[in-house]
C-alpha cells in the first residue's frame, strides 16, 4: 500500500468523483491508493471490512485509467467501492461473516459484482456483516462486531452494518448491501447515510448467498439519493440465470431525479408507525421532515397499516424456515467448515455445523426447522404466509389513496454494543417498521432526516412495486433542501 497518502475523509459524491476522473484532476489509481490508506489508518477502530484486496484493487484501477484515457468510461469507471461479504467475488474470500465459509473463494462473480465490474468500478474489498445476514446490529459476525462511526460504543445496525460504517466513516463513497427485513435501511438510518431496498426481483440474486430466498434483495448504499440512483442503474437488470429476476425496460434513475414533482405528491403517514415504542425525539425529527415535504407541495394523509405488529411474528417464522432449508447444504461434506477428526458421520455433521455457525444462526435454523416439521407446518409456516398476504393487502389498500408512505426507519437511534445481545426479542423489535416491506416485496429507502442526542435519525420512504424512480426523486428533492446527508461523524450536527 502506498505510504504517505492523505487519510482525510473524502466526502465527494460519486458524480463529483466521476467528474474529477473525466477531467483528469485525479486518477483511479490515486483514488484507490487513498481509499486503501484510509482503510489501513482508520478501519482498525471500525472493523467495517472483512477483506481488503489492495493488489486486485490497484490492478482494476490501472485498467480503469486506461479505459478513461481511451474514452470508454462510464459514470462509475475508476471509482473504488465495496461489496457486502454476501456477494460472491471470483477468487476473493466470500465469508458471509461466518466461520462456515471463512476459506471460501468463489469461482465466479455474483451478477451484481459482474455488473459493477462491467461499469468499471474498482472493488476495494468486502464489508463486515451479521453472519449469513442474520442480525440487526452487526454483532453476530465471526470477524467481530463493527462499530458506528458516530459513536464507536454503538452498533452500526445490521446486517449490512459494515457497508454503512465504511461509507459514514469516509472509507469509501459507496457500497452494496442486502435487505431481508431491513438490513440496508436500518444500518443506513443508524449511520446517517442513504440506502435503498429495491422491489423484489429488480436486482439479481444470483451469487448473493441466500438467507431467506423470498425476502432477500440487494441494493445500493451511499451518502445521497443521487448516488444511490447512479448505483441502482448499474445493479438493476434482468438476469436470465435468476428465476426471481423480473424483466423490465431499463430506467435512467439519475435522469428521473428531476422528473417527479413534489407538488401534489400524496404521502401516507401510517398511524401504527407513531405509537408506543417510538422514541419521542425520533418522532419529532420525522415530523419535521414530513413538514419539509409539505413545504415542497406534498400533501400528508394519515393512513392505517393495521397488521404492522404482525410483521414480526410472520417474518420470524418465514425467514428462519427458508434459512433452515438454504443452510442445510453447509454440512462439512458438500460445503463449508469441516470439524477435525470426526468419530462418525453424525459427529461430522453435528460438530461441523456447531463449530461453523454462530448462536443466532443456530437459533434461527432450529426455529425454522421446527416450523417446517410435520404437524407444525400448517400451524406456523402456512399461517405466517397467510398473514404475509394480508400485510401485502394492507399496502395495496393504502396505495389506492397515496403515492408513497413515510415514517421512521427505526424506533430509536443506534443502541450500545452489547445492549440487546442477550435478548433476541428486543433485537427483533428494532425491525418493526421495516419487516413488512420485505414481506410485501415493495421498494423502500432510508435517508438522513436529523439527529437525536447527536446520533442520526432515518426517514423511511416506501413505494409501490417498481416505483424506485419516484422514491429516489422524493429523497433527492428533500436532500436538495436539507443538509442532513452531508453531516459527518466528529462534527457537531447542524441543519
Amino acid at each position: 500500500m502506498t505510504t504517505g497518502t492523505d487519510t482525510a475523509m473524502d466526502t465527494r459524491s460519486l458524480a463529483e468523483l466521476g467528474a474529477a476522473l473525466a477531467q483528469g484532476e485525479t486518477s483511479s489509481v490515486a483514488l484507490t491508493e487513498a481509499a486503501l490508506a484510509r482503510i489501513d489508518a482508520l478501519d482498525g477502530g471500525l472493523n467495517s471490512f472483512i477483506t481488503v484486496d489492495a493488489e486486485g484493487a490497484l490492478r482494476e484501477a490501472r485498467e480503469a485509467d486506461a479505459r478513461i484515457a481511451r474514452g470508454d468510461a462510464g459514470p462509475l469507471t475508476g471509482i473504488p467501492i465495496a461489496h457486502k461479504d454476501i456477494f460472491c467475488t471470483r477468487g476473493l474470500r466470500t465469508s458471509c461473516g461466518s466461520r462456515m465459509l471463512d476459506g471460501f473463494a468463489p469461482p465466479y462473480d455474483a451478477t451484481v459484482v459482474a455488473r459493477f465490474r462491467e461499469a468499471g468500478a474498482v472493488l476495494i474489498g468486502k464489508t463486515n456483516m451479521d453472519e449469513f445476514a442474520m442480525g440487526s446490529s452487526n454483532e453476530n459476525s465471526f470477524y467481530g462486531a463493527c462499530a458506528n462511526p458516530w459513536d464507536r460504543s454503538r452498533v452500526p445496525g445490521g446486517s449490512s452494518g459494515g457497508s454503512a460504517a465504511a461509507i459514514a466513516g469516509g472509507l469509501v463513497a459507496a457500497a452494496t448491501g442486502t435487505d431481508t427485513g431491513g438490513s440496508i435501511r436500518q444500518p443506513a438510518a443508524f449511520c446517517g447515510i442513504t440506502g435503498l431496498k429495491p422491489t423484489y426481483g429488480l436486482v439479481s440474486r444470483l451469487g448473493m448467498i441466500a438467507y431467506a430466498s423470498s425476502l432477500d434483495q440487494g441494493g445500493p448504499m451511499a451518502r445521497s439519493a443521487e448516488d444511490c440512483a447512479l448505483l441502482l442503474g448499474a445493479m438493476a437488470a434482468h438476469d436470465p440465470r435468476d428465476s426471481t429476476s423480473v424483466q423490465r425496460p431499463p430506467q435512467d434513475y439519475v435522469g428521473g431525479l428531476q422528473q417527479h414533482s413534489m407538488e401534489g405528491l400524496r404521502i401516507g403517514v401510517p398511524r401504527e408507525y407513531f405509537g408506543e415504542g417510538l422514541n419521542n425525539d425520533v418522532a419529532a425529527v420525522i415530523d419535521a421532515a414530513l413538514k419539509e415535504f409539505e413545504a415542497m407541495g406534498a400533501t400528508l394523509k394519515e393512513i392505517s397499516l393495521p397488521r404492522t405488529a404482525l410483521s414480526i411474528p410472520a417474518y420470524y417464522v418465514i425467514a428462519p424456515a427458508e434459512a433452515s432449508t438454504n443452510l442445510s447444504r453447509y454440512d462439512g461434506v458438500r460445503y463449508g467448515h469441516r470439524c477435525q477428526d470426526p468419530v462418525d458421520l453424525e459427529d461430522l455433521y453435528t460438530r461441523s455445523r456447531e463449530e461453523g455457525f454462530g448462536d443466532e444462526v443456530q437459533r434461527r435454523i432450529l426455529v425454522g426447522t421446527y416450523a417446517l416439521s410435520s404437524g407444525y407446518y400448517d400451524a406456523y409456516y402456512k399461517k405466517a404466509q397467510q398473514v404475509r398476504r394480508l400485510i401485502a393487502g394492507d399496502f395495496a389498500t393504502a396505495f389506492e389513496s397515496v403515492d408513497i408512505i413515510a415514517g421512521p426507519t427505526t424506533p430509536g437511534v443506534a443502541f450500545k454494543l452489547g445492549a440487546k445481545t442477550s435478548d433476541p426479542t428486543a433485537m427483533y423489535l428494532e425491525d418493526i417498521y421495516t419487516l413488512s416491506v420485505n414481506l410485501a416485496g415493495l421498494p423502500a429507502m432510508s435517508l438522513p432526516a436529523g439527529f437525536s442526542d447527536h446520533l442520526p435519525v432515518g426517514l423511511q420512504l416506501i413505494g409501490q412495486h417498481f416505483d424506485e424512480a419516484r422514491l429516489l426523486a422524493a429523497a433527492h428533492q428533500f436532500q436538495l433542501r436539507s443538509d442532513w446527508h452531508r453531516q459527518l461523524p466528529g462534527q457537531e450536527p447542524h441543519p
